[in-house]
């Protein structure tokens, strides 16, 4: 029974190492939109919250990544734990902050239905990777 039960951890855990590595697979539409936001910048260390003002510029660009521009010089890219299905279109990604009136890695976001304003799904926000242009 012991063995059983290592078994099943042991296999969770891997399940978890696998998930985490899968990169998303784009349209070439969106693939290309990726590129052009990301173009000429690098990676920094990856950010829990995001404050609200830089919400107001978000770009979605596939149902598991969402970007946030910030100014010309800076994109947050956030690949959403589990996928926004619908995103896009007639629907919208809606988000409750409370407290610090920040966006933070772990927040649910809400896809709803914008002409009959049903809630059709749901995903939580993973960490924030900031590409800038190098020296900026």
């Amino acid at each position: 029974m012991r063995r059983i039960s290592l078994l099943l951890i042991g296999g969770g855990l891997m399940a978890c190492a696998t998930t985490a590595a899968v990169q998303p697979t784009r349209s070439a539409k969106a693939q290309e939109q990726y590129d052009q936001l990301l173009a000429g910048k690098v990676a920094g260390k990856p950010v829990s919250c995001l404050p609200t003002f830089n919400q107001n510029d978000m770009v979605v660009i596939d149902e598991q990544t969402i970007a946030f521009r910030q100014g010309r010089g800076r994109v947050y890219v956030n690949h959403m734990q589990g996928s926004c299905n619908s995103l896009g279109g007639t629907y919208a990604l809606v988000t409750k902050q409370f407290g610090n009136a920040e966006l933070c890695r772990g927040d649910i976001g809400q896809v709803v239905d914008l002409q009959n304003h049903f809630t059709v799904g749901s995903c939580v926000f993973g960490d924030f990777v900031p590409y800038s242009k190098p020296g900026a």
